[in-house]
């Protein structure tokens, strides 16, 4: 039995530590903070107890209760993760904790994390040092233990700390930062000092305040916010909120299985990727037995032919060694299936310059000329249970036999208040085929679309323009890169959302 006080970062749910989620995925209970990322809840693994103690401004969870709240699950459970934002040990009263704890004889580990003092800085290009303008750097908590900026059992010295020089970190300050500027003044910082207050920092809404001590009172700023004064404060290094999509949120109605990829895709550029599966995808009619037949034949087949990476996922479920293929080649529609293909060790022998099925065919090689008495060559079509016939009838046109042998089903999940309420907030929507179109439509209808619409390709297009959708981007490259490529384009041309007019981004 151990509690793990772990420091889960300033925000961004990427700044968690290896050993932190480590033991998140190992956890019998979690204890959290209020500004704790949301998403690394699940990295939990389900049944295991949760508990919030975020202390809010007039809320009524108390010091005092957590400590009891560790003692009782470090006493019942053999892995507690006390989740703390920041680092346990800076302003996170993980040493009351851990006194606790001791008192109580239960053993714990304290696990780093990224503190505000640092992180939230990186984030806004504020470096804490910097040759020339500061070598060194003082912490401080912007109120005391009686809610002022002065107060509590061992006051800050706002004198003395004018008076040391270096970057000065406040965290926790923005509510006392007119006291804060006066005390600094008072004490002999110049009232030009540049300062710098970061709001929300290392999440997407990040924003970064620039001002001088003497107006520091009086700038419109909003807790969490971290306070940077010094000259540092006026170097401007910024990486986080130049992103190409920074201010974006997009919505993903690919299965929740397959978001995964395209929300990397678009958190690396910045956006907020917000989940909204509109097909989630099920066993066969038959349950597989079709399936499981033909991936017990694929060595009889010219071609196995794959048309979504959900048809590599089911069929190689079913084969247990790649030799199964014999002779067979293997064609992809794009770069995610063939990718797909190769993640399982299988190299895709016919990959079209365009993914789509028209290209597919198009690029398919001719049969060879079936001898007297012989057969024509099979190719084997694994694929959802409603598809298009476009391939099959052009192959078969080519004089190759078809057999199509159904993989899988696409069902409509049911539309939540969370998914509904999620929507609202989208600046854009990213339909990565047309049952995701479809998916949409039958869920949300049309009058919940967000202002920008985007599709992978024309065949999406065509189904989103046939449904009454005006489409605002449409990707050259058919593939997941290619579309997020293609919001980037059309983001630079028309800014932010916070930016762009109604007339940039309405239909």
């Amino acid at each position: 039995m151990t509690v793990y006080l772990v420091g889960a970062g300033p925000g961004d749910a990427g700044l968690l530590t290896l050993r932190g989620a480590e033991l998140l995925r190992r956890a019998d209970a979690v204890v959290y903070d209020r500004l704790v990322h949301p998403s690394l809840l699940h990295l939990v693994p389900p049944g295991a107890e949760l508990h919030d103690a975020g202390k809010r401004p007039g809320g009524r969870v108390s010091q005092d209760a957590i400590n009891d709240l560790l003692v009782d699950l470090g006493r019942r459970c053999s892995v507690v993760v006390r989740l703390k934002g920041g680092d346990p040990l800076i302003f996170g009263r993980g040493g009351e904790e851990t006194l606790a704890l001791q008192a109580a004889n239960l053993p714990f580990e304290i696990v780093p994390g990224v503190s505000a003092m640092n992180g939230v800085l990186a984030y806004a290009g504020i470096p804490l040092t910097h040759r020339g303008l500061s070598t060194g750097f003082t912490v401080v908590t912007g109120h005391g233990a009686d809610g002022t900026a002065s107060g509590g059992p061992v006051p800050v010295d706002w004198d003395a700390l004018a008076r040391v020089g270096g970057t000065i970190v406040i965290l926790m300050g923005v509510e006392h930062r007119a006291e804060i500027s006066r005390r600094l003044i008072a004490g002999g910082k110049p009232s030009s000092m540049p300062v710098a207050v970061i709001e929300h920092g290392t999440l997407p809404n990040q924003r970064t305040l620039r001002t001088t001590l003497g107006a520091l009172g009086a700038t419109d700023a909003q807790a969490p916010a971290t306070v940077v004064v010094g000259e540092v404060a006026a170097l401007d290094l910024a990486w986080f909120t130049s992103r190409p999509l920074f201010g974006w949120t997009v919505a993903i109605t690919r299965t929740r299985d397959q978001a995964s990829q395209l929300a990397v895709a678009l958190a690396e550029r910045g956006a907020v990727p917000v989940e909204v599966p509109t097909i989630a995808v099920v066993d066969p009619a038959d349950g597989g037995v079709a399936l499981r037949s033909a991936a017990g034949r694929l060595g009889s087949y010219s071609w196995v032919v794959f048309t979504s990476i959900n048809a590599v996922g089911r069929l190689l479920a079913e084969v247990h060694d790649a030799r199964a293929f014999g002779d067979a080649k293997v064609a992809a529609i794009g770069d995610g299936t063939a990718r797909a293909l190769a993640e399982r060790g299988i190299v895709a022998d016919l990959v079209p310059g365009q993914f789509v099925a028209e290209a597919l065919a198009d690029a398919f090689p001719a049969p060879v000329p079936v001898s007297p008495g012989g057969q024509r060559e099979r190719v084997l079509l694994p694929r959802a249970a409603v598809a298009r016939d476009v391939l099959p009838r052009a192959l078969a046109a080519k004089g190759y036999e078809i057999d199509i042998v159904e993989a899988y089903r696409t069902v409509r999940p049911t539309a939540t208040p969370a998914m509904i309420e999620s929507v609202s907030s989208a600046d854009a929507v990213m339909f990565s085929s047309s049952s995701t179109v479809t998916g949409w439509i039958e869920l949300l209808g049309t009058e919940r679309l967000p202002p920008v619409v985007a599709c992978i390709g024309p065949i999406t297009a065509a189904t989103a323009r046939e449904a009454g959708i005006e489409v605002t981007v449409e990707a050259s490259e058919h593939s997941i890169g290619g579309l997020v490529d293609a919001l980037v384009t059309y983001a630079a041309t028309v800014g932010r959302p916070s930016e762009a007019t109604p007339t940039d981004r309405s239909h």
